[in-house]
């Protein structure tokens, strides 16, 4: 679903206040996320815990569930954004800086079933341009 806001610019998008369930601004267009179910929020907390379990305490990276990220002219909210530890800005009392204002090192994104597999490749893709490393894209009906 889409949401017709003629030309607003990132600047002004930044400026609204935050939404449940987040939105993202790609393109000039504001793009509510869809509402997760089960599935996907059970795939996105293990995975989310798989990660940091792995990579928090010797301080290599941190996985974050719904971080928006700003950059490459887009503000969007994947999944789970994985940023390297030295990615991550601390403010004076060791807490982690609010604005994210890079591409994350790993996107991860898990489809829903309202969601066209396609814009979210193109939402990795642009990830990808943007020194993102790695990007996943993971179907929660897919079976092996």
């Amino acid at each position: 679903m889409e949401i017709a806001t003629g030309l607003m610019t990132l600047k002004e998008f930044l400026k609204l206040p935050e939404t449940k369930p987040a939105s993202e601004y790609i393109e000039g267009e504001i793009i509510p996320k869809p509402l997760p179910k089960i599935k996907h929020s059970r795939l996105q907390s293990k995975a989310c815990n798989e990660i940091n379990q792995v990579t928090e305490t010797p301080k290599i990276a941190y996985a974050f569930p719904e971080l928006r990220c700003t950059f490459g002219g887009r503000s969007i909210v994947p999944d789970i954004a994985v940023l390297l530890w030295e990615q991550i800005q601390f403010d004076d009392s060791g807490e982690p800086v609010d604005d994210v204002r890079i591409a994350p090192y790993w996107a991860i994104e898990i489809l829903s079933p309202q969601q066209s597999s396609n814009r979210v490749t193109r939402k990795i893709i642009h990830c990808l341009q943007h020194n993102c490393q790695l990007g996943w894209l993971i179907d929660p009906d897919d079976r092996f």
